[in-house]
């Protein structure tokens, strides 16, 4: 007699790829414009420039926002003193460090009429990326010192003194500007939240 076995067997295997947590992020910065006119309104020169946004600038824009701690809507421009090749940006930039009196890095320019100016921003627009600016109203600087060398400029929350928190800094793409008595500059400061 003849016997035949056989035998089937299916093997079925299946996955499923999960990602434990979701991450999102929250994209950051910042771009100075300065124009610069003459005594007589002729353009000098013009540079746009992105900016550093310090560590201390980072922890105020939490605290304020999600602790309601210390809100103060009140910004103020400054412009850096050149030259440029020794002006170095770091996170860890503070008024206390770097204001008019400078220590490392970068000092501040102070060769223009009154104090640091105010940053009037407009309203934030509602698109991806949200951006806020004071192109409305432009910061404007009137140098009165001869032969100064402007490096960049920077954001802060006093108009004057050291006590205040450093948001932002940056300097020229093109280059250390030269300006003289009766020169103006012209700063807008444009900041940009991106959901990445």
């Amino acid at each position: 007699m003849h016997t035949e076995k056989s035998s089937a067997q299916d093997i079925v295997s299946a996955g499923i790829a999960v990602r434990p947590q979701s991450a999102e992020g929250v994209g950051a910065g910042g771009v100075y414009t300065v124009v610069c006119h003459d005594a007589n309104g002729n353009l000098k020169w013009t540079d746009s420039f992105h900016n550093l946004v310090v560590n201390q600038g980072l922890q105020d824009m939490n605290s304020k926002y999600f602790s309601g701690s210390g809100y103060t809507a009140a910004w103020y421009l400054g412009l850096v003193t050149g030259p440029g090749s020794g002006t170095t940006f770091s996170a860890t930039d503070t008024l206390a460090s770097h204001g008019a009196t400078g220590s490392g890095g970068w000092t501040e320019n102070t060769a223009y009429s009154g104090n640091r100016k105010a940053a009037t921003f407009g309203t934030a627009t509602t698109a991806d990326p949200s951006v806020i600016s004071n192109s409305g109203s432009p910061a404007v600087f009137t140098m009165t010192s001869n032969a100064q060398t402007i490096a960049g400029a920077f954001l802060c929350s006093v108009s004057s003194g050291t006590s205040g928190v450093l948001f932002s800094a940056g300097d020229f793409t093109g280059g250390d500007k030269f300006v003289d008595s009766g020169d103006t500059l012209t700063v807008t400061y444009t900041f940009s939240l991106d959901a990445a």
